[in-house]
């Protein structure tokens, strides 16, 4: 068991749809890099990319046999955030239940976030 806080954690089906995203790379993969970045009509976006090696200062979960590396400039927008995969009749993608969302798009695709102490990432950014 971890000693510290996660930062995010995983629900069965999340962990799921990354182990089978692992398992079907085209190069072999160690998980799954979680990021945030400036984006989208609510100010910023979830960025998530295959990882092949880790970088310095990466936030490293293992949980439920796959690995997520938090990108150190999006783990404090991303504290306390629960990862999850739906898949419905229109749409198939990871959703992010995170408690330090401000406010979200109409289409779903971008937040704007604050910091788990701080003013919002992306304020003053069109809401759409």
């Amino acid at each position: 068991m971890a000693s510290r806080f996660q930062v995010l954690t995983l629900t069965d089906a999340a962990a799921d749809r990354v182990r089978e995203i692992i398992d079907n790379a085209a190069t072999p993969a160690l998980g799954l890099r979680v990021g945030i970045k400036k984006g989208g009509c609510a100010g910023m976006e979830y960025d998530m990319s295959l990882v092949d090696e880790a970088r310095p200062g990466d936030d490293v979960i293992d949980d439920k046999g796959v690995k997520i590396f938090i990108e150190p400039s999006a783990a404090l927008f991303l504290l306390g955030t629960e990862m999850d995969h739906e898949v419905s009749k229109f749409r198939s993608g990871f959703i992010f239940k995170n408690p330090n969302e401000v406010s979200a798009c109409g289409c779903g695709e971008s937040v704007n976030l604050k910091a788990a102490e701080g003013e919002p990432l992306g304020a003053g950014a069109s809401q759409g």
